[in-house]
């Protein structure tokens, strides 16, 4: 019976972990990771090689430093300054709450050009701030789709053995 719930509660991260990949109120590829975790409790932790354990560790830290380097990369590639960086975060924070998911993008994109604004750039450097700032986060999402997708495959593939 523990097995079983164990299996669920993983089932269940590894949804969790897909939907935080796009919703930044939930981390995406730890939740898949520990929802590998409770599946490797359940069914012995010879499901997967230490090595394979070691490598998926990796690109779960890997993931998380880049969910955060990423879009402040692409803010400072474009010329953003700080005020554009936290513009980009409030407004991805008000989007995703008003059009979910994809107010989260054009939140920050919007939020990246009023911060540029307000920090008394012009227009276009505030536009061009705002998608350095979008295509860093856009390139951080896909990044962490790719992993918890790679972890919900093996999480199906081993529940199908």
């Amino acid at each position: 019976m523990l097995n079983v719930i164990l299996i669920i509660a993983g089932a269940i991260l590894q949804l969790l972990g897909l939907a935080g990949c796009v919703l930044p109120v939930l981390a995406g590829p730890p939740l898949n990771f520990v929802g590998l975790l409770l599946l490797g409790l359940a069914r012995g932790w010879k499901m997967f090689s230490p090595s394979l354990w070691l490598i998926l560790v990796g690109i779960t830290l890997i993931t998380v430093i880049l969910d955060y380097l990423l879009p402040i990369g692409g803010a400072r590639k474009y010329g953003s300054t700080k005020w554009g960086t936290w513009g980009a975060f409030l407004g991805m924070l008000v989007g995703v709450f008003f059009f979910p998911p994809v107010g989260l993008i054009i939140g920050a994109f919007l939020g990246a050009v009023v911060g540029e604004l307000l920090a008394g750039k012009e227009n276009r450097e505030a536009l061009r701030a705002g998608w350095g700032v979008f295509i860093g986060y856009f390139v951080s999402m896909l990044l962490k789709l790719v992993a918890s997708g790679v972890m919900t495959f093996f999480f199906i593939r081993t529940l199908v053995k």
